[in-house]
């Protein structure tokens, strides 16, 4: 029987996975190549992230490997990761985004 995955992890750095489908509160994560059991703690819509590990307020949110924001309040595992709890990068932090400390 073929394993079916519901999310995506992008790059081995990545504290977020990619929802392959609508994942209803409940549901475990099922992401190819990892192991740890996640249960996804609100319904998180196709394309949207979800927090793989625990991302403390200010924290890199890391995306393909790289940052792609600073999360503004601290986020749980299995929790929607979005405009609501992530802003984008000031000027002065896009050219040492590598140098934040998650």
């Amino acid at each position: 029987m073929q394993q079916k995955y519901n999310a995506i992890l992008l790059n081995e750095k990545d504290n977020v996975a990619v929802a392959l489908r609508t994942i209803k509160a409940g549901e475990t994560l099922s992401i190819q190549g990892v192991n740890e059991k996640i249960k996804v703690m609100e319904t998180i819509g196709y394309g949207h992230k979800i927090c793989l590990s625990y991302i403390s307020e200010n924290a890199k949110i890391i995306k393909y490997g790289e940052c792609m924001g600073m999360s503004t309040e601290k986020i749980l595992p299995g929790y929607h990761v979005h405009v609501f709890n992530v802003r984008g990068l000031k000027s002065s932090e896009r050219s040492s985004a590598a140098h934040i400390k998650s």
